[in-house]
C-alpha cells in the first residue's frame, strides 16, 4: 500500500437514508437541548466544502486588495527558496566532446557556442552563449525561453518558433552577448506527473522552489556578465520566461533592464496556474505589479502577447492551466505599478507594448527595440539576417534536459539528507532543562508553526450557533448530528455521540475521533461498513466516554485539493481551516453540561492522524494526541525522490508543506504538543511507510519526553501485526489512563 490515506467511496443517499432508518423517520424534529433543530436537507459536507471555497476566494481577493507591507526582497527570496550559496566562476566551460566541437552554430555577425555554468551546490546552467564576432558586445543578456521552447529553437538553430520571435537570435545580430538557459519543461517525468512538478514537490516541501532554482541559474549568469562592467546586463523572457526574468530583475539591482512578455498579469487566479508555479505566501505581498515595484527605476518593458497556453488535465499530478493574460488585466497592472512607485523622481513607467490585440505574436520589434534602447541607448535593433547555419547533426536536447533535471533532483535530496540538522539548529530554542522553561520556550515554536507554516486567519470565531438533530439511537449512546458556525461560510459538522448511562450532573470525558482521506464521520461509528476504522468511535461511546466524529475538509478529490491550491498564495493551508473549526467544536463541547472541558482527548487515523500531529499543537482545549496510522519521517515520506512510500509518486498533490524540511518534521509537531500525552498506533503491515522510518523518528519523541523533560509515561507507542488500520487495544488504555475515565468492567 503506498497512499497514506484511508480511501472511502460511499454514495451519499445511502448514508442519509441509513440515517433516516434509525430514527424512524423523525430524526429533524429531536435535537439536542440548548440547541436549535438542523433542517438541512442533501449532503453536508459538500455544503462544508463549498462553504470554504467561497471563504477562500474572497480572501484571495481581500488580501490582493489591500496589501500595506512593502515589496521585500529579501521575503521574495524566501518564498522562492533562492536560499542556497551561488558558486562563484571565472566564466563558462565550453561544452564539447571529442566528436562534437563547442562551436554549435554561426549567424549574421555571431557565434554560437554550448555552455555550462556553476549555479550552486552541485547544480550547473546550461544552454547557449550568443556572443558577437568582430566588435565589442552593446550589452549583455540572459534570454529566457519559455517550458516548452529549448534554447535552440529562441536561438534559429531549430524549428520551433516563428523567425520574427526569435529573440535570442535578434539581440544577438543586434550586436548583444546573449546566454539562454535550459528551462525545465512540463513533459511527464512519469505518467501523468509533468517533470516541473515533479522537481516542485521535494524543493516545496524542503523550503525551495523550481522557480527559485532557475532563477539561480539566471543570475548566475548575471553574476558573470556583471563582472567585467563593460556591457549593462539585461534580462528577457516569454512565459515561462517572462516568470523567471520577472522575478530575476525584481531581486538583483544589477539587472538593468528587463522584458516580460506574455506573462504579466493579474494573479489572483495563480491556483489555476500549473502547481509549479505556486508560491506560498506569493499574493500577501506580492502580485505583479509588486514584483515590477522591485525592478524601479531601471527598464521595465512588457509585452502584452499570446502567452504560451497549455492545459494540464492532472492525473498524479495537479490540473492546471496557462491562458493568455487579457489586455485590459495587464493594463491594469501595470498601472497598479506606476501608482506603487508615484514617488520617484524622475517618474518611473513600465513600457506597455500591445502585439495585435494583446494576443499577438512575442518578440516583437517594438518591445525588442525598447529593451534594447535602455540597455544600450546608442544600440539599434537590427534587420533579421539569415537564419544560424546549425553545425550540429543529430542534436537532441533529451540529453541536455534529463542532466539538468537530474541536478535538481539530486540538489533535492541532498537538502533532504541534511534537513535534520536544519531542523536540529531551529529549534535549539527550545529549552529542555526544566518543564516550567520547556512549557515556556515552546511557545514561540508553536506561533511560528501557527503563523508560519499552517497560516492563521486573524479573526474572532463567530458564535458557534449549534444546530443538532437525533439521528441515531443506539442500546448504549444516542447519536446527534452537529452544525456550528465557524467562520463566514465556514462551519463546523459532525457527529456527537452520547452514552446513556451518565447520572445527572456528571461530566464525562470526550474523544474526537478523526477519520481519514475521502472519509466521513458515519465511519468511524460503523454506519458505513470500513474495516481500517473498527467503529472506534462507536466503541468508545460503549466505554462511556462522549465522542465527537468532524467531517474533515479532504474529501471529493480535487475539489479539496483546490482548496489547498487556494490557500497557499495567500499564506494558508486547509488547516488554516481545520484548526479554526476544531478550536470551535472543543469550545463547544466544554460548553455542555455532561462534558469535562479540561478531559477531552484527540484520536485520527491515517489523514485524521496528520490532523493528530498539527491540531492539538494549536488547539490547547485537546488534553491528550493520538496518531494512527500517520505518524512517520514525514519530510522523508514527502520529499524523496527515491522512496517508493514517498507522495512524490502519488496523485496527492495537495500534501505538500511549504519547507517543513527545515523547521517541523514529525517529531518537532510532537514537542509542540507536549507536555501533553501524546501516543502512536503502528500496524507493522501499515504501507505508508516501513517499520524502522516510524521508529526513527518515535525515538526522537521519546527521547524528548523520557530523558529530558522526565515525562516519559506520557507517551506512547503500540506496534500491532496488522495493516493500515485503529487497532483500539493500547490506544484505548491510553485514552482510560489520561482522561480518568475507569475501564469498563
Amino acid at each position: 500500500m503506498n497512499h497514506l490515506h484511508v480511501v472511502v467511496g460511499i454514495g451519499v443517499v445511502c448514508l442519509v437514508l441509513a440515517a433516516r432508518a434509525d430514527t424512524g423517520g423523525s430524526g429533524d424534529r429531536v435535537s439536542l437541548p440548548g440547541t436549535k433543530p438542523l433542517t438541512w436537507r442533501g449532503d453536508i459536507a459538500s455544503r462544508l466544502v463549498e462553504g470554504v471555497d467561497r471563504f477562500l476566494l474572497r480572501e484571495i481577493d481581500k488580501v490582493a486588495g489591500a496589501r500595506k507591507d512593502a515589496p521585500d526582497r529579501k521575503r521574495l527570496a524566501h518564498i522562492l527558496g533562492v536560499r542556497d550559496a551561488r558558486v562563484a566562476f571565472d566564466a563558462p566551460e565550453l561544452v564539447a566532446t571529442t566528436a562534437r566541437p563547442a562551436l554549435v552554430g554561426r549567424g549574421s555577425g555571431y557565434e554560437v557556442h554550448a555552455i555550462r555554468w556553476p549555479a550552486f551546490g552541485d547544480v550547473h546552467g546550461e544552454g547557449l552563449l550568443l556572443v558577437p564576432t568582430g566588435r565589442e558586445a552593446v550589452a549583455s543578456v540572459v534570454a529566457i525561453p519559455d517550458a516548452a521552447q529549448t534554447p535552440e529553437q529562441i536561438a534559429g538553430l531549430t524549428k520551433g518558433a516563428a523567425a520574427a520571435s526569435q529573440y535570442a537570435r535578434r539581440l544577438a545580430e543586434s550586436g548583444c552577448r546573449v546566454v539562454v538557459p535550459v528551462v525545465i519543461d512540463r513533459a511527464e517525468r512519469m505518467p501523468k506527473l509533468p517533470n516541473r512538478e515533479f522537481l516542485y514537490r521535494s524543493a516545496f516541501e524542503l523550503g525551495r522552489h523550481i522557480i527559485g532554482y532557475e532563477v539561480q541559474k539566471v543570475l548566475a549568469c548575471v553574476d558573470w556578465l556583471a563582472r567585467d562592467g563593460k556591457a549593462r546586463v539585461g534580462v528577457i523572457g516569454w512565459g515561462e520566461g517572462g516568470l523567471l526574468a520577472l522575478n530575476a530583475a525584481a531581486l538583483d539591482t544589477r539587472i538593468a533592464a528587463a522584458c516580460v512578455s506574455g506573462y504579466f498579469d493579474d494573479r489572483r487566479n495563480v491556483w489555476r496556474e500549473p502547481i509549479d508555479r505556486n508560491v506560498f505566501g506569493l499574493l500577501e505581498r506580492f502580485g505583479d505589479a509588486e514584483l515590477a515595484s522591485l525592478v524601479a527605476p531601471r527598464a521595465l518593458v512588457v509585452e502584452a502577447c499570446r502567452a504560451p497556453e497549455l492545459t494540464l488535465p492532472g492525473g498524479r499530478g495537479a490540473p492546471g492551466r496557462i491562458v493568455t493574460p487579457k489586455l485590459a488585466a495587464v493594463r491594469a497592472e501595470v498601472r497598479r505599478a506606476e501608482k506603487l512607485v508615484a514617488g520617484l523622481k524622475p517618474p518611473w513607467r513600465p513600457r506597455l507594448v500591445v502585439s495585435g490585440d494583446g494576443s499577438g505574436p512575442w518578440g516583437t520589434a517594438e518591445a525588442l527595440g525598447a529593451f534594447l534602447a535602455a540597455l544600450s541607448p546608442d544600440a539599434k535593433l537590427a534587420e533579421p539576417g539569415p537564419a544560424p547555419k546549425h553545425l550540429r547533426t543529430g542534436f537532441d536536447p533529451a540529453a541536455r534536459h534529463a542532466r539538468q533535471l537530474h541536478e535538481l533532483d539530486r540538489h533535492n535530496q541532498h537538502l533532504l539528507a541534511e534537513s535534520p540538522q536544519v531542523r536540529r539548529e531551529f529549534m535549539k530554542k527550545l529549552d529542555t532543562s526544566s518543564l516550567p522553561a520547556f512549557n515556556k520556550s515552546v511557545e514561540w515554536y508553536r506561533r511560528y508553526f501557527r503563523d508560519e507554516v499552517i497560516g492563521r486567519f486573524d479573526r474572532p470565531l463567530l458564535p458557534p450557533n449549534p444546530r443538532t438533530r437525533k439521528a441515531y439511537d443506539k442500546p448504549k449512546w444516542t447519536g446527534y448530528e452537529v452544525v456550528l458556525d465557524v467562520l463566514p461560510d465556514v462551519i463546523a459538522y459532525g457527529l456527537l455521540l452520547v452514552p446513556k448511562d451518565m447520572p445527572p450532573g456528571e461530566r464525562r470525558p470526550v474523544v474526537v475521533c478523526q477519520h481519514g482521506l475521502e472519509g466521513r464521520p458515519e465511519h468511524t461509528i460503523g454506519r458505513a461498513k470500513h474495516a481500517a476504522y473498527k467503529a472506534f468511535a462507536a466503541k468508545l461511546a460503549e466505554r462511556g466516554f462522549v465522542t465527537f466524529a468532524p467531517q474533515n475538509l479532504y474529501l471529493f478529490g480535487d475539489r479539496f485539493r483546490t482548496l489547498q491550491r487556494k490557500a497557499n498564495p495567500i499564506g494558508k493551508t486547509l488547516f488554516s481551516i481545520i484548526v479554526p473549526q476544531h478550536q470551535q467544536i472543543t469550545d463547544w463541547l466544554g460548553s455542555l453540561p455532561f462534558v469535562d472541558g479540561g478531559r477531552i482527548g484527540f484520536y485520527g487515523l491515517s489523514y485524521g492522524g496528520k490532523t493528530a500531529m498539527r491540531v492539538p499543537p494549536l488547539v490547547s482545549n485537546y488534553c491528550l494526541s493520538i496518531c494512527s496510522a500517520d505518524f512517520n519521517e514525514w519530510v522523508w515520506k514527502n520529499a524523496s525522490s527515491r522512496s517508493p512510500y514517498s507522495y512524490v509518486r502519488t496523485g496527492e498533490y495537495e500534501i505538500f508543506e511549504f519547507d517543513l524540511g527545515s523547521t517541523f518534521n514529525y517529531a518537532e509537531m510532537a514537542a509542540l504538543i507536549a507536555p501533553r500525552p501524546f501516543m502512536v498506533e503502528r500496524g507493522h503491515f501499515d504501507g505508508v511507510a516501513p517499520d524502522e522510518t516510524v521508529a526513527y523518528e518515535f525515538a526522537k519523541v521519546r527521547r524528548l519526553h523520557n530523558a529530558r523533560l522526565g515525562i516519559g509515561d506520557r507517551c506512547e507507542i503500540e506496534w500491532f501485526a496488522g495493516p493500515h488500520t485503529i487497532h483500539g487495544a493500547g490506544t484505548f488504555d491510553f485514552l482510560h489512563k489520561h482522561l480518568r475515565r475507569p475501564k469498563p468492567k
